[in-house]
């Protein structure tokens, strides 16, 4: 898929592009809707690892020494809550190394603008590289507001992971955060009226939870 963005990179196989449909699909229940999901966040995490720093060592196999690697960064997933806590579990997996902090947004319904209501991180940010999971990227203001909260507390290393991304979003974050990579399973035409992505997913929290 070609695009106009520098800083966006497609996590793109057939089977991203299986699940992406069956994420869209209204009808996915929630339990296929989750395996879905983690299936497309292993690729996200795999591909995000490309960015890391190894660095080398020995290791002694049952015939000989060998060389071998180790990850060299200290990595902290930060899932927007609610909605980005449905991609740590598969993060987790791939980076069992890694911490976790949490940032709530909530998204005010008239001005489309995010509210801060919960914040809490790992201390060493700083010499951290910070994966900000988040599945939908819309009008970016929650990740806006979330990369400078990340920011103001000392993060100079960070990542955006998304399931969807909307134009719109992507401009933003291109534009107040032109530093940060931004990694998407797709790019969507827009957002519609009241700021949702279209043709999107719905709710990615609520059909993750089953809060429909």
């Amino acid at each position: 898929m070609s695009h106009i963005f520098k800083n966006l990179t497609f996590v793109d196989n057939p089977l991203v592009k299986r699940d992406i449909t069956i994420l869209r699909d209204r009808n996915t229940p929630t339990f296929e809707f989750r395996h879905s999901l983690n299936r497309i966040a292993y690729c996200l995490a795999v591909e995000i690892s490309k960015l890391f720093k190894v660095k080398s060592i020995e290791v002694e196999t049952p015939l000989e020494v060998t060389g071998g690697f180790i990850i060299d960064e200290k990595i902290v997933l930060v899932p927007v809550l609610r909605a980005g806590l449905s991609l740590v579990q598969s993060f987790l997996e791939i980076l069992p190394m890694a911490n976790v902090g949490h940032i709530g947004l909530e998204r005010n319904e008239t001005t489309l603008e995010p509210r801060d209501y919960y914040y809490k991180t790992p201390s060493d940010l700083e010499n951290s590289k910070v994966i900000l999971l988040d599945p939908m990227l819309a009008t970016g203001g929650s990740a806006d507001a979330a990369f400078k909260s990340l920011k103001n507390k000392g993060a100079k290393d960070c990542i955006l992971a998304c399931l969807i991304a909307a134009p719109e979003g992507v401009k933003r974050i291109e534009k107040e955060h032109p530093e940060i990579p931004i990694f998407t399973a797709t790019l969507d035409k827009g957002l519609n009226s009241v700021g949702y992505i279209i043709p999107g997913l719905g709710d990615a929290g609520d059909r993750t939870f089953g809060t429909l």
